[in-house]
């Protein structure tokens, strides 16, 4: 996430908010760090997306495992062959936008659902259903096999497209808001779970995009991922939907942030996200209004 003085009091808040949603906001940019050679800072806000190597390029990328699709663009492996990382469209863009929904839910929650809590979020999707919202879903894996019946209805229409948000929602990197951290060949496996489980569930609309949990990672977790042959999504936009109660500050903190070519992080979780749906319904209208058009993240990736 590039930051600006607009972002400052939305990270603090999607900080604290993703923390119980599975996971933290962001991560130190230890990846940008080396990349510039300087040391890596510990910061308490997220981590800024790496922007792509100088000269990268959308590419064709194989399936890196099974309910991966091969045609979905892809960008070029940044230096040394890192995982690349995707933060919005190029400036000069026309007015596209990408809504992105993370469906939340770390390995060790099954008996919070067992309980009752709802991960989930059907209301939301009907509601980008019948507003006719073309989105990208990062799932994780373990959201995929407690509601597969949801996962399998989201994956085969075609107004949404499935990206991978780790199986466990843990770490790939630490610090990291106190998530549980994976170790490098943990990470690739985890990741190669969640495509195993969309597939299991029967999603077929799935793309070889990637979220780290958090928003956290650095060159050793880029490194660890670069077999995946993934490219990395982050966002320019928080929404600061995660435990809101106000939609309508929800919907301005996302209509003050999209600019032609964002991508607007929010949530699919019913339990930590309860008013997404409904800013949704007064985001969607105004952007409209505005001139944007909505597209996957695919379609900015494309461009």
């Amino acid at each position: 996430m590039t930051f600006s003085v607009r972002n400052v009091a939305a990270v603090a808040v999607l900080s604290a908010a993703l923390a119980g949603c599975g996971g933290g906001a962001g991560t130190p940019d230890a990846g940008r760090a080396a990349r510039m050679g300087t040391p890596a800072a510990t910061p308490s806000a997220p981590a800024s997306a790496a922007p792509p190597a100088a000269g990268s390029a959308p590419s064709s990328s194989s399936a890196p495992q099974a309910g991966a699709p091969a045609k979905a663009p892809t960008m070029a492996p940044g230096p040394g062959g890192l995982t690349p990382v995707f933060e919005r469209a190029k400036q000069g863009t026309d007015k596209t936008v990408a809504l992105t929904f993370d469906a939340d839910m770390t390995a060790d929650q099954g008996p919070r659902a067992a309980d009752g809590e709802h991960f989930d979020n059907p209301q939301l999707i009907a509601a980008l259903r019948t507003l006719r919202v073309p989105s990208t879903i990062f799932m994780t894996g373990r959201w995929a096999e407690e509601y597969p019946d949801q996962a399998k209805s989201i994956g085969t229409d075609a107004n949404f497209e499935i990206a991978n948000h780790s199986y466990s929602h843990y770490a790939f990197t630490s610090p990291c808001y106190g998530l549980p951290a994976l170790d490098g060949a943990a990470a690739r496996a985890d990741v190669d779970r969640a495509f195993a489980a969309f597939h299991k569930a029967g999603a077929v609309n799935t793309v070889p995009y990637f979220r780290f949990p958090g928003g956290c990672y650095d060159d050793q977790a880029l490194r660890a991922l670069s077999t995946a042959k993934v490219t990395a999504v982050q966002w320019d936009v928080v929404s600061g939907d995660a435990f809101a109660k106000d939609p309508d500050a929800v919907a301005e903190q996302v209509l003050a942030g999209v600019k032609p070519g964002s991508v607007v992080v929010m949530h699919c979780t019913r339990s930590a996200a309860p008013v997404t749906e409904e800013a949704i319904r007064k985001i969607v209208p105004e952007l409209r209004k505005r001139g944007y058009r909505f597209v996957k993240v695919s379609e900015l990736i494309g461009k």
